[in-house]
Order: structure tokens, then sequence, then C-alpha cells
């Protein structure tokens, strides 16, 4: 069997069983715990996931390459990022669960608890309640309104697995906050940026 089969065996295996943890029950933090146990165990497949199958830009202007692991319309949906130092990003949630796994690299997470009473559409407060280095072994998973932002530090490039109960691009209701100014923007219209990602079979 070729890696590219071992890779799409393990990634279906993978996505079958966190189905069968998520589909029939809300998701809260005790089921994250397992849905993270389950994608830390595809991380440890390492000689499956390297930096010549899913290598980071190299042309100087982006900073991350998001590769997309689960077909299209395929729930949950996973993503192989690969990011270079210098990536980071507004605090921001998700609008719907994630789990974050490392397989090669550190990055900072800091996770934030919004202060205001959510009475402004267009302004929160934010305060700092932890920072969290994900790394190999050390994963971070979020409940849809988790707040936080990460940091890629240092001098090596991270491979990170993202998952999320829904794909990206249908997470229209993010939301992100400019920490300098408190003001609130629809994340996915303002920061993510949809062409550094790799559809699925073009990274099979």
């Amino acid at each position: 069997m070729t890696i590219q089969s071992q890779r799409s065996a393990a990634v279906a295996t993978t996505l079958a069983e966190v189905r069968a943890l998520t589909s029939q029950r809300d998701v809260d933090r005790a089921t994250l715990e397992r849905v993270t146990h389950a994608l830390q165990a595809l991380a440890d497949k390492k000689a499956l996931f390297g930096f010549a199958d899913f290598p980071p830009p190299a042309d100087g202007t982006a900073t991350s390459t998001r590769y997309r692991l689960s077909e299209e319309g395929q729930l949950p949906a996973l993503y192989l990022n690969s990011i270079v130092p210098g990536k980071k990003t507004i605090p921001h949630n998700h609008d719907t669960w994630a789990v974050i796994v490392a397989v090669q690299g550190d990055e900072l997470n800091r996770v934030y608890r919004r202060t205001d009473d959510g009475s402004d559409p267009a302004r929160a407060a934010l305060t700092l309640e932890r920072e969290q280095v994900v790394r190999p072994g050390a994963p971070i998973a979020f409940l849809p309104q988790d707040i936080h932002s990460i940091h890629v530090v240092g001098d090596a490039p991270t491979l990170h697995f993202h998952l999320y109960g829904r794909p990206l691009e249908a997470l229209t209701g993010r939301i992100g906050i400019e920490p300098e100014t408190g003001r609130i923007v629809n994340y996915n219209t303002t920061q993510m940026n949809r062409s550094e990602q790799v559809p699925a079979q073009a990274a099979a």
C-alpha cells in the first residue's frame, strides 16, 4: 500500500470515529476530549504527514497553506495547516467546535474570555485567560463561542491538524475582535484567506 493510500485510509478511519462521537449528541468538552484523542492518534502517524507532501508557502508573501483532507461536503471538516513563523491572528471564535492537534512545530494559543455583556454588536471587551503552546502531544479544543488567537513564533514551520464541526467556508457567523480597539469584525470576510486552501483531491 502506498503512503497516499495509507494516508487516505487513516484519515477516513479517524473521521468515521469522530462522526460516531459527535453525530448523536450535543458536543460538550467531554466529547471534545474524546475527539481530541482520536485526532491525536492520527497525528501520531507522522510518517504519513510530512513537509514533503504538505509544504508551507515558500514565496515569501503567504504565511500558511491549508490542505483540506476531508472531501467536499463531508463532516466534520479536517485540514492540515502548514504555517511559517510569523503567522498570527486576531482573537476569534469558530461558530462550531474545533480541535487542533500538532504533527510538528509549536503554535502559541492565547485563550480569551469576553468581559462585556454582548449588548453592543460592534464592540467587545476581552481578558486573557491563559496561554498554551500547541505542540506534539499538547492539543487544544474549543466550543463554538470560545475565543482564541494563534501566534507561530520561533524559526520552524508547523504542521497542525485543524478539525471543525463544519467546513470553514460555512462559518459565516464567526467573529474576530481587533485587540487594539475591541471592534468586532466578520472573521471569514475580513481575515480568512481562501486562496491559501488546497482542495482535498490535490492534498491526497
